[in-house]
């Protein structure tokens, strides 16, 4: 099952009135072997819920939007990255084209808000929703974790975000905005490191 490390910024928090403005993806085989990498900005078709406190965190000004496709651009072509990433032909059957992406599992830090955003881009557009239900959130895996390494003595951050999750393994952003693919990776590679803990970590077998 391949994983699709994603992360997506957007004008504002509510899924029913802000929009994607940026789309950062790498999908990986199921080995964690990096197959590909994918970044588009995205134009707000809602221009009224642009919000100056989402810019302050992405950088990402209306004028500098402008010539970005829209979000029904958009959609295809992320399906059409990763069906080409994965060698995979895009079905003529409208039925085998809404399941053809089924076995991929979504990735990210708290990666469910990211798919609530894409779902209703998707409703809006009445497309149909061709990912499966499996998901794979860092947030949730960094909180069970750390409880692990805290009870064998072990210090681990208070915070769950990306940044004290990333800064805990060495990793650390660029800039101080944040960009939709560097999140992407950053995310990735705490994955990847949580996937080399789990090899480590032996629990002793019940006595009856």
């Amino acid at each position: 099952m391949p994983f699709l490390v994603m992360d997506l910024e957007m004008t504002g928090p509510d899924p029913a009135y802000h929009d994607i403005i940026q789309v950062g993806a790498v999908l990986y085989d199921n080995q964690w072997n990096e197959k590909s990498q994918y970044l588009t900005n995205v134009y707000p078709q809602n221009e009224e819920a642009f919000s100056i406190m989402a810019e302050q965190v992405h950088g990402l000004s209306r004028e500098s939007l402008k010539d970005a496709p829209m979000i029904y651009d958009v959609i295809p072509e992320f399906e059409k990255w990763i069906r080409d990433t994965l060698g995979r032909k895009t079905p003529t059957n409208e039925f085998a084209k809404s399941r053809n992406l089924r076995d991929i599992i979504m990735c990210g830090q708290s990666v469910i808000n990211d798919i609530n955003f894409l779902k209703f881009a998707y409703l809006d557009e009445k497309l149909d929703w061709p990912y499966s239900y499996k998901l794979l959130d860092l947030h949730t895996l960094s909180y069970f974790v750390y409880k692990i390494l805290k009870n064998n003595g072990e210090w681990v951050p208070k915070s769950l975000s990306l940044d004290a999750t990333s800064k805990f393994f060495g990793f650390e952003r660029e800039g101080d905005q944040h960009n939709a693919l560097e999140d992407a990776i950053l995310t990735a590679k705490c994955f990847k490191e949580f996937f080399k803990i789990s090899k480590e970590v032996v629990i002793p077998p019940v006595e009856e």
